[in-house]
């Protein structure tokens, strides 16, 4: 398959080993996927190990989403001369393949879809690149240890946008793949590959591993209306506590699939002769991020700021997209650097509210 969608002009950007982490980078053939490797995580914590079998995707999220691809973390937007006033002319969009996307990584490109491709005023460089995009899907059977997609309504089975969706088995013979086809270009990739059809006993054992994986969660969301609970607990002296931990470092908002927000930057050359603007990813974790000229930021403490993040993920993103902002990765909590567990706090603010 990886050789196929080459051929057909595809970069194939997959899982991949690399410095000690399961990263998402091009591949050169399916040799470079992370064949026999896994991961184990916790808060504030996340290890390579070796499996006992030979298993692609048998690994859960790793510091990286499909989002730098479609919104890179950095990205000129003009540039100019003194003497040749030009921007830079119409931007370079690749072909990628994306192969390996979880359920929560595809809701999570669902999102963004919903968020700068199908806003009142589209990203036109998200908008671009997303028009080329084939994606090769993995609905999950071994969920890593802060996975809660099963509770985001997210996963493990992956929903709708795939072109192809693979669910690999692992057997006395070796390593297969159930694969179901979602378009037209995905039964054309499919149809260049050997495959036979697959048997009703393989189909059904195949749905019933990702069933069973929705039981074995690593963890889960309390059962309760999120936005409601949070508006509820505006002012909980749990954002204190927390505060006390936060280093609002921003390290959840950048390894999160969804998190958005952009800063603009001039820059210009030693000689004034040569300036260029470029866009960046922000967190709303920088102090600065609410700057107000003449009056300083207006979220000044971490409580504040990260009171904000978490009620905008998991509660005002309704308000604005008709949707959560959360997939249930568990990215912010393994890459947290003092293992803060948006489902634990989530689950204390749920027990306050219902002793009060």
């Amino acid at each position: 398959m990886v050789e196929v969608l080459i051929e057909r002009g595809y970069r194939v950007v997959g899982p991949t080993l690399r410095d000690n982490a399961i990263v998402l980078a091009e591949l050169d053939s399916a040799e470079d996927l992370p064949n026999g490797w896994g991961v184990d995580v916790a808060p504030g914590h996340y290890r390579v190990r070796r499996r006992d079998d030979q298993a692609a995707f048998g690994h859960s999220s790793g510091p990286q989403s499909w989002k730098q691809f479609l919104h890179p973390p950095r990205r000129r937007l003009w540039s100019g001369c003194r003497d040749d006033f030009s921007d830079t002319g119409p931007e370079e969009v690749p072909r990628y393949a994306f192969l390996g996307v979880r359920g929560c990584d595809l809701a999570a490109i669902a999102t963004l879809d919903r968020v700068l491709g199908r806003s009142d005023y589209p990203d036109g460089s998200y908008a671009s690149r997303r028009r080329h995009i084939f994606v090769v899907a993995v609905n999950c059977t071994e969920p890593g240890g802060l996975c809660f997609c099963a509770s985001m309504g997210t996963g493990p089975a992956v929903g709708p946008g795939y072109d192809l969706a693979l669910t690999e088995r692992v057997g006395a013979t070796g390593v297969t793949y159930l694969v179901d086809v979602g378009s037209q270009d995905g039964a054309d990739v499919l149809a260049a590959v050997p495959y036979r059809s697959a048997s009703s006993d393989e189909i059904t054992c195949a749905r019933a591993d990702v069933e069973a994986a929705s039981q074995r969660m690593g963890r889960q969301m309390p059962d309760a209306d999120l936005r409601e609970l949070l508006i509820r607990s505006r002012e909980s002296p749990q954002w204190q506590e927390v505060a006390t931990r936060c280093l609002t470092c921003g390290n959840c908002t950048m390894v999160c699939p969804t998190c958005y927000c952009t800063s603009t930057e001039d820059i210009t050359d030693l000689t004034g002769e040569h300036a260029e603007r470029w866009q960046h990813w922000a967190s709303c974790y920088e102090f600065d991020f609410t700057y107000v000229h003449g009056g300083g930021s207006v979220r000044q403490s971490g409580a504040s700021r990260y009171r904000h993040w978490l009620t905008h993920k998991l509660g005002s993103w309704h308000d604005q997209f008709d949707m959560s902002g959360c997939v249930g990765c568990g990215r912010c909590i393994a890459w947290c650097p003092t293992g803060i567990d948006i489902t634990e706090e989530m689950n204390k603010m749920a027990r306050h509210d219902s002793s009060d």
